[in-house]
């Protein structure tokens, strides 16, 4: 069986050296760079499933990488590690795609747990298969990817994620908190900003005027609903 690839994109050699070494140990097959006009071509060249993204790089900055990234539809699982650890920089990079936001100093115990997590999701989305979900004009493929129409939406994982998770079940209201405990596990630190960014993204590509939902709306002192 083929090894599960991680692209590492960080400056500090320190942290780079001692991160390659552990996730190679954990089974991975793990390619690095220091600069951040060297990912865009890694991530072309190597097809990784799972991006570890420093956001202060020289060349192109993370945010710019990600960007250039989620706008090409590459739905790469990709971790942010960074030492801009305030709530406007992580809702930042939630916004333009990323799926965990993790900052610096950081325990290399939650971060392999982190990557352990997301390899489960991915291996899932790889491996699980269903019938179509249809949800109005939506159809959910076995491979979860999604489509509205016909056309493929530009969603995250993470964000393909919580929409599968209420198509398929409509027309209940569910808290911030259930969404969280329903979806991900304990590794996960989503706060309740963290589905208020996912929902933004979904309704981007499902609502017709995003600012005027009428299909994943908000109950207000509640949480979220969607509705066919």
């Amino acid at each position: 069986m083929a090894k599960e690839k991680i692209l590492l994109i960080e400056d500090d050699p320190a942290i780079s050296r001692g991160l390659s070494h552990n996730l190679q140990y954990e089974g991975y097959d793990v390619r690095s760079a220091s600069h951040g006009s060297a990912a865009l071509p890694l991530v072309a060249d190597f097809c990784p499933d799972l991006l570890i993204l420093d956001l202060m790089l020289p060349g192109k900055s993370g945010l710019e990488i990600l960007r250039t990234i989620r706008e090409s539809g590459n739905d790469v699982h990709v971790i942010i590690l960074s030492a801009r650890t305030s709530e406007t920089e992580k809702v930042e990079g939630l916004r333009l795609g990323a799926d965990d936001y993790i900052g610096k100093p950081f325990g290399l115990g939650e971060l392999l747990a982190r990557v352990d997590s997301a390899m489960r999701r991915i291996r899932q989305r790889k491996h699980t298969h269903t019938e179509n979900l249809v949800a109005g004009d939506l159809c959910i493929q076995s491979d979860k990817t999604v489509l509205r129409n016909g056309q493929l939406l530009k969603l995250t994982p993470r964000a393909a994620e919580l929409l599968i998770f209420f198509a398929q079940h409509p027309n209940r209201v569910f808290s911030r908190e259930a969404l969280l405990r329903n979806i991900w596990d304990d590794t996960y630190e989503g706060t309740a900003r963290t589905i208020d960014n996912f929902v933004m993204q979904i309704r981007s590509q499902i609502e017709d005027d995003p600012a005027k939902p009428t299909r994943l709306e908000t109950v207000h002192g509640h949480g979220y609903r969607f509705l066919i």
